[in-house]
């Protein structure tokens, strides 16, 4: 399998584009899917930096080049989704939800899972990349299913009501409940200084009341004359 400089930059490309996910990953909004983008950026990582290793160029590009196909046109979605332009974007979303599930749960599977686990035996004998590659490849799979699923709940809704329901990932951001957590911890505090502030002068803002010394003669069982 000789390595053409169109893929050695498109690996490259790749490889940084996944890396660079993982350093920002930290930082981004923190969804109900965190934890299976971590484990699908590090296998898919480390798929391609084995696969480039092990001059496995062919099953490599086209596992890329598979996810890509739904991927370019989740990117513009975004966009749309942002921009508010609702039509455009839900248009977008049927696209891709149609992409997506047809590259990862008919093309990956019958063309790059069948040839990396039954049919290299019949040229190869089992060795350490055929276990490696296959259960990398094979943890990508679930991670389509899992995604798959989210998918299809979001297009069934849409089918139903008529509009597209927000990523099921995250009913709220993460960055939203810091924000609204922020506020009521600054109201709160501010009512308590303020309450502070008033009892420690001998006053209760309650309607115009008097002053706590005036009022403690009620307390001695003293009416106090008006």
């Amino acid at each position: 399998q000789p390595l053409q400089p169109s893929l050695f930059w498109y690996y490259m490309l790749e490889l940084s584009f996944y890396w660079s996910l993982v350093f920002t990953l930290p930082f981004d909004v923190k969804r109900k899917d965190f934890k299976e983008q971590i484990v699908h950026h590090a296998a898919t990582i480390f798929l391609i930096s084995f696969s480039y290793c092990a001059n496995y160029i062919r099953i490599g590009t086209l596992v890329m080049v598979i996810h890509d196909a739904s991927d370019c046109i989740l990117e513009p979605t975004k966009i749309f989704n942002y921009m508010k332009w609702k039509k455009t974007c839900d248009s977008l979303f049927m696209i891709f939800s149609a992409v997506f599930l047809i590259s990862r749960l008919v093309v990956y599977p019958y063309t790059v899972l069948y040839n990396t686990y039954y049919y290299s035996m019949e040229i190869f004998q089992p060795f350490f990349g055929y276990y490696f590659v296959n259960a990398l490849l094979i943890i990508l799979q679930l991670l389509h299913i899992f995604w798959s699923y989210l998918i299809i709940h979001m297009v069934y809704k849409f089918v139903l009501q008529g509009t597209m329901e927000k990523d099921m990932r995250s009913d709220t951001e993460e960055s939203d409940k810091d924000e609204e957590t922020e506020k009521i911890r600054e109201n709160k505090k501010n009512g308590i200084t303020y309450f502070s502030n008033v009892t420690s002068n001998g006053y209760i803002q309650r309607n115009g009341s008097e002053p706590l010394d005036n009022r403690a003669h009620l307390a001695n069982g003293h009416a106090k004359e008006r």
